[in-house]
């Protein structure tokens, strides 16, 4: 497995997958090509079918600025590599000069076609929960324990950075008014949800409500195309901010504290990475939020010194019962239902966490099982309810996507 400083990428929204990855292959094309006048990218599969809504073809222009770029929307091509494809095309006086396939994986990770991997090499031995949990019960490890052996020196710091951008983008979030861009009339609601308490409100309604303003905060300036953190996508980026600022501000958390309970989520996120996906294009939003509300359960968990088996109990409910949860933006735009789905899902993490603490010892599925299920779940859905905009709730405009406009 990678560093989590792969897993946690500070970028711009709306998309890991279809932001950021494809930014990252067209700089690292333009870097092979330097000296050519003209590219041609061309997107397929999920890039190609929600790519307008996610802001795909801008990041793509943008990456090769200032050389004039065109791109292109295939939707008919299917043997891909991947649902997430894309071929930038270099020219210079009109005469093509290099070629690329390059695919987004998720979380802003890329591979290109025939070449070696242009992502840094493993740096944990260890591919499975199961692998990692005797490890650590070998030799009296907590998860952040695990992490702080096998990262460099500089791993605290940079989730510590990690740790204010989610903070900002929390903070920027509740702060924002307005409609969000992309036709579909979304109005910013996280202010809203913040500031408007009822003079009678529990400890339960102010908890709810306090943890779907951060979790819309940070989800709506992501739809925004604002700075946020992957954790482990863009799309789901506002579950584990959602929870960390909660129980820091009500629960008195500390900062370090906080930096443990990522360390140790960003295990979950690492372990689903390596054995299964965390890419909505190919395995739907199960492998998004879900994989989000286990890694924030996870980090709960560990917030409250649970021990490694009542940790993994939390991970695995939250990846059981996300399974089959479809990615269906509404013409391919990360707001209906991705916002409220953050939301959503950031409320389960704590009730997950909650089963954990009473029911850990009874549990029959293990996380490895859970996330192999997951994925396998994934690969049986039809194609229109992974990140295409074609079934689901984005069949109630008619099939229309953004892409396709």
């Amino acid at each position: 497995m990678k560093s989590l400083k792969e897993l946690y990428k500070t970028g711009r929204g709306p998309s890991s997958s279809h932001t950021m990855g494809p930014d990252r292959a067209c700089k690292y094309f333009g870097k092979k090509t330097k000296g050519a006048d003209f590219y041609e990218v061309t997107l397929f599969g999920s890039l190609a079918a929600t790519g307008k809504g996610h802001l795909t073809d801008v990041a793509v222009k943008e990456a090769f600025f200032p050389v004039r770029t065109e791109v292109f929307f295939d939707l008919s091509k299917k043997d891909l590599p991947h649902p997430n494809t894309m071929v930038m095309k270099a020219y210079r006086g009109g005469e093509k000069i290099a070629e690329d396939t390059a695919i987004s994986v998720g979380g802003g990770a890329i591979k290109i076609v025939g070449e070696p991997s242009v992502e840094p090499p493993d740096i944990y031995p260890h591919k499975t929960f199961s692998e990692i949990k005797e490890f650590c019960e070998e030799n009296g490890l907590r998860l952040w324990q695990y992490v702080e052996v096998f990262e460099d020196d500089g791993i605290w710091d940079y989730l510590s950075e990690k740790w204010e951008d989610m903070q900002a983008c929390v903070r920027e979030g509740l702060k924002a008014e307005g409609v969000l861009a992309g036709g579909l009339n979304t109005r910013r609601k996280a202010k809203t949800l913040y500031e408007q308490y009822a003079l009678n409100e529990d400890d339960g309604a102010m908890e709810n409500r306090l943890v779907c303003a951060y979790a819309f905060a940070a989800s709506e300036q992501n739809a925004s195309g604002g700075k946020v953190v992957t954790a482990p996508t863009c799309g789901s980026c506002g579950v584990i901010p959602a929870v960390m600022k909660y129980l820091k501000d009500k629960k008195s958390f500390s900062d370090g504290e906080i930096l443990k309970a990522l360390a140790a989520a960003g295990v979950i996120g690492n372990v689903v990475k390596e054995n299964a996906s965390i890419s909505g294009a190919e395995c739907g939003c199960q492998a998004e939020v879900g994989v989000a509300c286990a890694m924030a359960s996870a980090g709960i968990a560990e917030l409250h010194d649970m021990t490694i088996g009542q940790i993994e109990y939390a991970a695995e409910i939250s990846v059981e019962h996300h399974l089959g949860l479809t990615c269906d933006p509404v013409c391919g735009l990360v707001q209906i239902p991705c916002i409220e789905r953050n939301a959503v899902a950031a409320l389960r993490a704590l009730n997950e966490f909650t089963l954990a603490k009473f029911l850990a010892d009874s549990r029959k599925i293990s996380l490895d099982t859970a996330i192999r299920t997951m994925y396998e779940t994934g690969k049986d859905l039809r194609s229109g309810y992974r990140e295409t905009s074609e079934k689901g709730l984005a069949s109630v405009f008619g099939g229309k996507t953004a892409g396709k406009e």
